[in-house]
């Protein structure tokens, strides 16, 4: 296992679920970690856990929609340690419901979250990757992403699915061994998602999933580390994380 001892990681969505079990492990595994949400009082007490485990953490109340406020989190990363390895892409939401319910505010939110957040990410991580020499970006992505696995995922598939096509973008543009890119795609994985699917039915349903299938946040964690623990000249473009039971 090679080792994240000096590496800075900051990771959006880290007051809950994946973002708080992959800020917890790379911590443990001497990262510096950021955890940036918007939900200032649980990033605080996740910050100090660690911190009293051994690790070092810091926090930033981040909106990812606000493109000042990751451009905040970064500047403040640089500010204090001087660089930032990693940006760690993982808030999102999923409001979803048929098409047919005609729910554009839960549309326009998967998009200003999901895919918006995720561009505001790389404006503000981009530059300074490119000034240090380095860096890499990983985005928690989804399965749904590589298909619409549900007819009511539609536009949620559609946000997760343009997160992949960025990620590949910005892969071609980086051929010079600079910017590294990882797209990570879990399954149903044990997480609050469900608590933002304003849809009663669909809702109930995903719960039920994931406590009949899902597996621990943990998992994707790990699956972060791997990706990040690789040296410079590897990178490793994607990754699916699922239920072995999932169809």
């Amino acid at each position: 296992m090679l080792s994240l001892h000096g590496k800075i990681v900051a990771i959006t969505g880290a007051s809950g679920g994946i973002g708080e079990a992959t800020a917890r492990l790379l911590a443990q595994r001497g990262a510096t970690v950021v955890l940036a949400a918007r939900r200032a009082e649980r990033i605080d007490a996740i910050a100090r856990d660690i911190r009293e485990e051994g690790g070092r953490a810091a926090t930033c109340v981040v909106d990812v929609t606000q493109a000042g406020d990751l451009r905040r989190l970064v500047s403040g990363a640089v500010e204090q340690y001087g660089r930032m390895d990693v940006l760690v892409n993982n808030a999102g939401i999923a409001p979803i419901s048929p098409l047919a319910d005609l729910d554009t505010e839960g549309w326009t939110a998967m998009i200003d979250v999901n895919l918006r957040g995720m561009l505001n990410c790389v404006a503000a991580a981009l530059p300074v990757f490119r000034e240090q020499g380095s860096g890499h970006l990983v985005s928690i992505v989804s399965m749904a992403g590589l298909h619409a696995v549900s007819p009511s995922m539609a536009v949620y598939a559609a946000t997760k699915n343009a997160v992949r096509t960025i990620h590949d973008g910005l892969r071609t543009e980086s051929t010079d061994g600079v910017v590294r890119t990882t797209a990570i795609s879990p399954g149903y994985v044990s997480t609050d998602l469900a608590d933002s699917m304003t849809d009663p039915h669909i809702r109930e349903l995903t719960r039920k999933n994931m406590d009949a299938m899902g597996i621990p946040p943990a998992a994707i964690a790990r699956a972060v580390a791997f990706a990040i623990e690789q040296p410079g000249d590897v990178e490793i473009g994607e990754i699916n994380v699922r239920p072995t039971v999932q169809a």
